[in-house]
């Protein structure tokens, strides 16, 4: 007799009991490991591999939840994640949906530091920015006595500009004792510069190492009491790489040690090939410039008389100008004396009372010819204003009077034109050929009455 055969399951079925059972048996949990293979499809979901070193497991971020998520989610990073195990049914992959990332170890470091530096940046502490004197008159430099930064410094400011004054204040550049130590060093030297004004740059270096290593220089005591400092302060802190709160803190950041130093002293090697260089120009200037004036020297001297030749130059030519003048006065007096002699000649040739007479009558026909004429002028003008009086004389008023017409004015001396004009009583002046009259207005006629 055959056994009945078991009911069998699909495998959809097989899945959909698999999902339920991790989703109900498992459900929401905390899972630390690296990612890898990161991937963002357009859909805005975001998949990835969640690892350790013995295992891994497939993980899906949805849309919703990963604008969420601040983590920047690289290949490689250490995360911690929240999410609930799942399966997803088509494919039977055991998964994990992630709700919520988190950076995790070095992760969380970079996460803090970046937290940390848009708060201090949104404060204002990274705003430093000043001159750092050049070559400084004194300079401190906190580091660690022992360590490789400080001797790469030494070296390079011995070798650049041994002149250099530099005081070492050993503080701890590691360690959760590194900053409190650096902040009060550092108020202590901002205090002693009151007292020596020489003191006028702090360095602030240590070699290279790791985030953590470097973690002394990422406190938010320290970066404040940098920008706080009254005395400059350059930072240079681990290798070029290697960014700090305490470089932006900073009124200059150098990417090495050796470079901080560098930039904070000349090169006294170059400064006395530049001054060689600015020698040699100088002594060719000058060259040149003896040799144009010996060469005008030689011109002028050249041009230049002795003060006698200018002096028995000067006297001949005034014995010149005195011999010229006596001449030119010998011969304008001979000529003033021809023409004497010529005009006496001819006044004596002349018959002084013929001219006389001759000049007398002249007058006597002038003052008639005279008197003809101004006798011809006048009658001419007084024929000329007869005939202007007698038109004068026809349109005068007082002609018009004569002939027996009168001219009548109220008493303000208005003429009077019409009968209309006065009122019955009215005292009028009439004006005659010859004198006036006074009359009264005794009634008014009608025209033509």
């Amino acid at each position: 007799m055959n056994a009945p055969t078991p009911t069998a399951l699909s495998v959809s079925q097989l899945n959909q009991r698999a999902k339920q059972t991790l989703e109900r048996d498992v459900g929401e949990v905390w899972v630390e490991g690296e990612l890898s293979n990161v991937s963002r499809p357009a859909s805005g979901h975001v998949y990835f591999t969640l690892k350790d070193d013995r295992a891994q497991i497939r993980c899906a971020l949805f849309r919703q939840r990963a604008r969420f998520v601040s983590a920047p989610m690289r290949d490689g990073d250490q995360v911690k994640l929240r999410g609930r195990v799942s399966l997803f049914e088509p494919r039977g992959d055991y998964q994990l949906i992630a709700e919520a990332v988190q950076a995790a170890g070095l992760g969380e470091l970079l996460a803090a530091f970046e937290r940390l530096k848009a708060q201090l940046e949104g404060e204002g502490v990274f705003a430093n920015a000043r001159p750092l004197p050049f070559p400084p008159r004194k300079l401190l430099i906190l580091s660690s006595a022992t360590g490789a930064a400080i001797r790469d410094v030494l070296a390079v400011l011995e070798a650049r500009w041994p002149l250099a004054d530099v005081t070492l204040i050993p503080v701890p550049v590691q360690g959760a004792e590194a900053a409190p130590a650096m902040i009060s060093a550092l108020g202590l030297l901002n205090r002693q510069a009151k007292l020596d004004p020489e003191r006028d740059v702090v360095l602030i270096t240590r070699g290279g190492g790791s985030l953590e290593d470097l973690w002394a220089f990422n406190n938010e005591h320290l970066a404040r009491a940098i920008f706080h400092s009254r005395l400059p302060v350059m930072s240079a802190v681990g290798h070029e790489v290697d960014i700090t709160l305490a470089d932006f803190a900073a009124d200059m950041r150098a990417p090495t040690p050796s470079a901080a130093a560098e930039r904070l002293v000349p090169d006294h090697n170059t400064l006395k090939r530049q001054l060689e260089h600015q020698h040699s120009r100088l002594q060719r200037a000058m060259q040149a410039r003896l040799e144009r004036d010996s060469q005008r020297l030689d011109t002028l001297r050249a041009k230049l008389r002795h003060p006698g030749e200018q002096l028995n130059r000067q006297r001949q030519h005034l014995t010149a100008l005195n011999q010229r003048l006596n001449r030119a006065m010998q011969q304008a007096l001979t000529q003033q004396k021809a023409q004497v002699t010529q005009l006496s000649r001819r006044l004596a040739s002349q018959d002084m009372a013929r001219l006389h007479r001759a000049e007398s009558e002249r007058v006597s026909q002038l003052q008639r010819r005279l008197g003809s004429a101004m006798q011809r002028q006048l009658e001419s003008r007084q024929a000329r204003l007869k005939a202007a009086a007698r038109e004068l004389n026809a349109v005068s008023p007082l002609a018009v009077l004569g002939r027996g017409y009168a001219i009548a004015q109220d008493e303000q001396g208005q003429v009077i034109r019409r009968a209309e004009d006065t009122q019955p009583g009215q005292k009028l002046k009439l004006k005659l050929g010859e004198g006036r009259l006074s009359v009264e207005v005794k009634r008014r006629l009608k025209s033509g009455g």
